[in-house]
């Protein structure tokens, strides 16, 4: 069945089962009407970038590249004639959606695969009966096909933070195909792409086109692969197990997806047709919408402890979804570190398997980021916040602001004008409308107008509370001269909202986040700005 489809949609299914070989040429095309599938073709690009190299491990001919490293993708057409004139049209995403094309826009063989099959799968359930063992492996299935992808897909290939042995990397493989999201080269590619240009227009599943777009949306409706930012996926092209799977992904995808789960369900437990649906259709479709939360619910949905210039959120509800994924914002801060949770009651269990695959020598070289540096992204974090939240309270007027009086206007303008100022440590503050209120009585706060109260403000009679400092803050109105105004005005930093604080309390310099002295101000040319 999944075949008869592509066969439809490609006169000549060869190329598929021979992607990357040595009969194509290098500069790496997208199938654009297969990107779930992953399916790659290489042709001869413009020799204006580097010239074509082979892997010396896989024998695989590896694309022009740019000077950064990475490669760009163009979509192969069906004759020579109309790729010249398909590549000067403008993308049909490009194009508004109206009456009169909008089944142009919509990726219908994806659609098929991701909506139409599994709503099919759930009305065929209603005459198939779910036996409890079919149900037992087919939860089983599910968790392996999910760790194909967070383990595998992601956390090794996409982002190489540990290292696996043939056995494991076959394993991973063979589960991440039975989870039919397209091969290890394509779905590493485009993450790495959606780590480089989060949030932008070179994203691939940006939640900025919104929340359903970067759940399924990029599924549904055509992309244009030129639009998608470049990477590097050398190490890839390198590696044997990713290679021979690309090669020969749909026979992996057909076989782990729908063949052999039918097949266990249906040699120990009797139930062909139940493996089918519920093993077959309807596992693949719950593990890719667990996937694609990682797109959108993980960019929406919780809190950003270390970064938040970008949408990547943790939540523990993303996290169950997701087999621990879904502690986002530090795995974006951390992404070369093989865990996605890093306190022991956090659930993550693709963490868990890993650690434990170490054990058994299958994983190895599991990278950590330096506590040190992560603790210092979650200060930064927790120093904007408070920054933030300091920005909204009133702390008088800045002592930069206030005028400079002399101590005879001060005193001139309580006896002659009735004020209630008086001055402690140089600032003169108004307390008429506190006098009522003052704690130790009106007496005591009436002796104090004007005069030079600090002595009596700061232990001689009551040794004020920080509180009452903050208070007073609020009632100042001058500065006195004369009264070591410049020193007044050093102070001035510390309680100005719309200033940062330099150091601390100890007295250490804060350097908050985008404070750091390799900060540039933007815009910079950037590395692929060519």
């Amino acid at each position: 069945f999944y075949l008869s489809i592509l066969y439809l949609d490609i006169q000549d299914p060869d190329p598929v089962f021979n992607i990357l070989s040595h009969k194509q040429t290098h500069a790496l095309f997208l199938l654009p009407n297969l990107p779930w599938l992953g399916v790659r073709f290489e042709r001869r690009g413009k020799p204006k970038i580097t010239a074509k190299m082979a892997s010396k491990s896989t024998g695989v001919d590896v694309a022009a590249s740019f000077p950064d490293g990475t490669t760009d993708y163009v979509p192969l057409r069906a004759s020579s004639k109309k790729k010249e004139s398909d590549c000067k049209k403008p993308h049909i995403s490009e194009m508004p959606m109206t009456w009169s094309n909008w089944y142009q826009h919509i990726n219908w063989l994806n659609t098929t695969f991701i909506i139409v099959i599994p709503m099919l799968g759930l009305i065929s359930s209603y005459w198939v009966p779910l036996q409890l063992n079919t149900a037992i492996f087919s939860v089983i299935y599910y968790f392996n096909t999910g760790l194909g992808i967070t383990a595998g897909y992601h956390r090794l290939w996409a982002h190489k933070s540990y290292q696996a042995t043939l056995p494991l990397k076959i394993y991973l493989a063979a589960m991440g195909a039975g989870a039919v999201e397209g091969s290890i080269r394509w779905w590493s590619r485009d993450h790495r792409a959606h780590h480089r240009y989060t949030d932008t227009e070179k994203d691939p599943y940006s939640v900025r086109k919104g929340l359903l777009y970067s759940h399924i949306g990029w599924m549904v409706f055509k992309q244009d692969a030129k639009r998608i930012g470049r990477t590097d996926i050398t190490d890839l092209n390198e590696c044997p197990v990713v290679v021979w799977q690309h090669k020969n992904f749909l026979k992996c995808v057909i076989f782990m997806g729908l063949i052999f789960p039918m097949a266990v369900c249906g040699i120990f437990f009797n139930d062909w047709i139940g493996g089918f649906i519920y093993a077959g259709i309807l596992r693949i479709f719950f593990v890719q919408q667990a996937t694609f939360c990682v797109n959108s619910l993980a960019h929406w949905l919780g809190e950003q402890p270390f970064d938040d210039r970008n949408s990547p959120r943790d939540h523990v509800i993303t996290a169950l979804v997701t087999l621990g994924e879904g502690y986002h914002n530090f795995h974006h801060e951390f992404p070369s570190d093989y865990r996605n949770a890093i306190q022991w009651w956090q659930y993550d269990p693709t963490k868990w398997h890993i650690w434990v695959w170490k054990q058994l020598g299958l994983a190895y070289d599991l990278k950590q980021f330096r506590a040190n540096e992560i603790e210092k992204g979650r200060v930064q974090q927790l120093q904007k916040k408070l920054d933030q939240k300091r920005a909204t309270l009133d702390w008088g007027v800045p002592l930069e602001q206030l005028p400079v009086v002399n101590w005879d206007d001060f005193v001139a303008d309580c006896k002659e004008n009735g004020k209630k100022l008086t001055a402690i440590a140089g600032v003169i503050h108004d307390i008429g409308d506190f006098i009522n209120e003052h704690p130790g009585g009106k007496a005591l706060i009436s002796s104090a107008v004007g005069k030079d109260a600090t002595a009596i403000f700061n232990g001689g009679v009551y040794l004020h509370s920080n509180a009452a400092h903050n208070l007073l803050s609020t009632m100042r109105v001058g500065v006195l001269r004369g009264g070591c105004e410049v020193e007044i005005w050093k102070r001035a930093q510390f309680e100005n909202k719309d200033m940062s604080y330099i150091s601390d309390s100890t007295g250490q310099r804060i350097i908050r986040a985008g404070d750091q002295v390799t900060r540039v101000p933007q815009p910079i040319a950037a590395a692929d700005a060519a």
